[in-house]
This record gives structure tokens, C-alpha cells and sequence, in this order.
């Protein structure tokens, strides 16, 4: 018994003082929820790319840790070759990729920046510092309208602080977080959570238990990232950079009901997988070069697509979004890879349709676009061209690959 409890202290002390730690099936568990940040670059030993990034994050995971010793922070690596279930869990699929995690809960925004020791101690020392703003009086002169806000009457040093600060760091990309003084709360009856919305000045109660982490990160999620979002040009670049596929569906805005149509079966059938995909609503009248892409016209509308940022696949049969698991499967099949393997992994069947275009040339009928449906692969991806311009962001072309 001593021994296992000395080898377990071991490697515990192992995971501490250790500048990076090798994510694994056997200590995953125990490292994510335990710490307030895990900062994991995910990578493959045949990728040029990270091998190049491998002695930057290690030199940067041990500048950090001597600048800032006592930090809840840990430098994570996964190998994907050996881990390969962890990394489809946290859905990478590129090399490399860096995601950071607040208390095992793995934040939306991937890191993009720069590729070099600096960028990414920065990075890591902003989303470790605190995310709340402290208020005396009333905060709502100071809010940031163009955001969603979260106003909270809380006492610090109690178990609603300490929720309230974990989702503040998880969620501070999407809303700011507000928090009443010590002095102020002298003057409260009660605690007590409010959200006002963007550019609103109604505010919508939380009206569960403070205390429970589970339930108020739900409830703070739903209102600060809405499930369904509006695509348009001027957001479109800020939605690339979050680096989820979109899931775009594109309709007539008139049509109320076919827009009711995808909200529900994305709020039934995507809920939980939320942080795994962008669930769009595009006006197919503005966004009409997508369309085109697809082979569609604004005539053609309803219209739901993924695009991968690689390509575009087209939903076969819009008519049967309201059919239970149909959505679910049609992301599903992107992320396992099907969408990608059903147009370049089955050459066989692409080549008997071919020959079967052959087979009717006799015919008198004109086949080409049989053909050409046999002969093309997906779409390229339209919305890739949207990421940020190079011009203006230099880790797209330096450092971002």
C-alpha cells in the first residue's frame, strides 16, 4: 500500500515541477480539472511543423514557470500518433494545434498567434489573469454595449466567486464579467446574477443556484454565445478565427419558418457538442457567392452546408432537417472523417459512375453533368477566404500554417 501511495505522490510531483507534461490516457483525468489553466499543444512526430514549435513551447512552458513559480499553470504536449483517442475528443485535426483549458473545460478559441516563445507566454499570462471588473456602485455607466455583460452581486472568497471566476476565465473571448465590491455587498440582502445582452437594456435574472458550477456555466454560455448565430461580412472574420467548421444554413430571411426549422433541430440535435462546430444563419440573397460554389442559386433556397475551411459539403436533402439524427449524423461524419472519405476514399464508385456515364453515350441523352458530379471533388472552401487578411494579421502568413 505505501508503495502505490509513494508512486503516486511521485508522479504527482512528477506533473508539478515538470516545465511541459505528456498528456495520456492514465493521467488526462487528474491533470485537466485540477488546474486552473492547461496550455496543450497537440502535434505529431512526422509533422515538420511540430517539430519546429516542440524546444519554442518547451523553452516558453519554462520561462513561464520561472517567472511566475507559483502559477496554476501547466504546459501540456499530446502526442497524437500515440493518443489518438484524446485528440478526436478535443476534435483537433490539424498539426499543430494549441488549445488551453480552464479546470478541465476546453475554451473555443484555439491559439493562432505567433509561433514563438513571447507570443505564447503572453498568451497564457492574459487568460490567467483575472477576468472580472470590480464595481462600488452601480456598473451599468461602465458596461461595454456592444458586448454581453454579466453582472454579478457575489461576495468574494465564496463558492459562487469561485464558479463565477472559473467561467469568467472560460468564457472572457464572449462577455464581460462584473462583480460587486466587498463594500457594496455589506448593502445586499442577497446574491444575486443578472445578463444584459448587446446593445439591450433589459436584463434576464439567474434564478438557480449560484453554487453550482454546472448550471450556471450552462446558463452564462447559452447567454454570452448564443447557439445559433447570424453570419455576416462583418462579423465573418471574427467567427473564422474561433476555428470551428461552420455549419451554415442558408435562407430567405422572410422565411421565418424555414429558420425555425434549423434552430430547433440544432438546439436538439447539436446541443451538446456545441463547442465542436459554428451553427450559422446566412442570408442566402447576400451570401450568394457561397451558393454559387455549391451549384446553388438564392432560388434553390433553403440551403445547409459545412464548410471545413478545406472544403464545402452540401447537405444532401434539406426537406429532412426536421428528421431526428440526421443533423447529428451529418457532423458526425465530419469530424470521423466520412464526409472527407465519400468524396476521396471510394474511387471505386466514383469510377463505376463514370463508367456507367459511358455505358449511356449511345444513348442520345446528355449525361455531362452526371459526369461531372462523378468526376469533381467537394467544393474548396469559400469562408477560408474570409479568415483575416494577412495584411492585417501577420501570424496568418508568418506564423500561422
Amino acid at each position: 500500500m505505501w508503495t502505490s501511495v509513494g508512486f503516486l505522490l511521485l508522479i504527482q510531483n512528477t506533473v508539478i515541477s515538470a516545465n511541459t507534461v505528456a498528456l495520456n490516457e492514465s493521467n488526462l483525468n487528474s491533470v485537466l480539472p485540477q488546474h486552473q489553466l492547461v496550455f496543450a499543444m497537440f502535434g505529431a512526430d512526422w509533422c515538420p511543423y511540430s517539430n519546429q514549435l516542440k524546444p519554442i513551447f518547451k523553452d516558453a512552458a519554462a520561462d513561464y514557470k520561472l517567472r511566475n513559480p507559483v502559477a496554476d499553470v501547466i504546459w501540456a504536449t499530446v502526442d497524437c500518433d500515440d493518443q489518438q483517442d484524446i485528440c478526436e475528443r478535443f476534435y483537433v485535426n490539424k498539426y499543430p494545434t494549441m488549445k488551453l483549458f480552464v479546470f478541465g473545460d476546453m475554451m473555443i478559441n484555439e491559439y493562432r498567434g505567433e509561433r514563438v516563445m513571447r507570443a505564447l507566454c503572453n498568451f497564457v499570462d492574459e487568460h490567467y489573469n483575472d477576468a472580472i471588473n470590480i464595481f462600488n456602485d452601480d456598473p451599468r455607466q461602465d458596461l461595454d454595449k456592444e458586448k454581453g455583460n454579466v453582472i454579478a452581486y457575489i461576495r468574494r472568497g465564496s463558492e459562487a466567486y469561485k464558479n463565477l471566476h472559473n467561467i469568467a476565465l472560460l468564457l472572457r473571448d464572449y462577455c464581460e464579467f462584473w462583480l460587486s465590491s466587498d463594500e457594496l455587498m455589506d448593502k445586499v440582502s442577497k446574491n444575486r446574477l443578472t445578463f444584459r445582452a448587446a446593445n439591450e437594456e433589459i436584463e434576464s435574472e439567474f434564478i438557480g443556484g449560484l453554487e453550482n458550477y454546472t448550471t450556471l456555466k450552462q446558463w452564462i454560455s447559452d447567454k454570452c454565445i448564443p447557439l445559433v448565430r447570424e453570419v455576416t461580412f462583418k462579423n465573418v472574420e471574427g467567427l473564422t478565427e474561433e476555428g470551428l467548421p461552420f455549419l451554415v444554413f442558408f435562407r430567405d430571411p422572410a422565411k421565418k419558418e424555414d429558420e425555425k426549422v434549423f434552430i430547433d433541430a440544432v438546439i436538439r440535435e447539436l446541443y451538446a457538442t456545441r463547442m465542436t462546430i459554428n451553427p450559422l444563419l446566412a442570408d442566402g440573397n447576400v451570401f450568394s457567392h457561397p451558393l454559387r460554389h455549391l451549384g446553388k442559386t438564392s432560388k434553390d433556397l433553403p440551403v445547409l452546408a459545412i464548410d471545413s475551411f478545406t472544403h464545402m459539403y452540401l447537405f444532401p436533402n434539406v426537406s429532412q432537417l426536421a428528421t431526428p439524427g440526421v443533423l447529428k449524423q451529418f457532423v458526425e461524419d465530419l469530424h470521423s472523417g466520412v464526409l472527407h472519405q465519400r468524396f476521396h476514399g471510394q474511387p471505386e464508385i466514383r469510377r463505376q459512375k463514370i463508367s456507367k456515364f459511358l455505358d449511356k453515350q449511345n444513348t442520345g441523352e446528355d449525361h455531362q453533368a452526371e459526369l461531372q458530379e462523378a468526376s469533381q471533388d467537394p467544393p474548396e472552401s469559400v469562408f477560408k477566404e474570409l479568415r483575416p487578411s494577412g495584411k492585417r494579421y501577420s501570424f496568418l502568413q508568418k506564423t500561422e500554417l
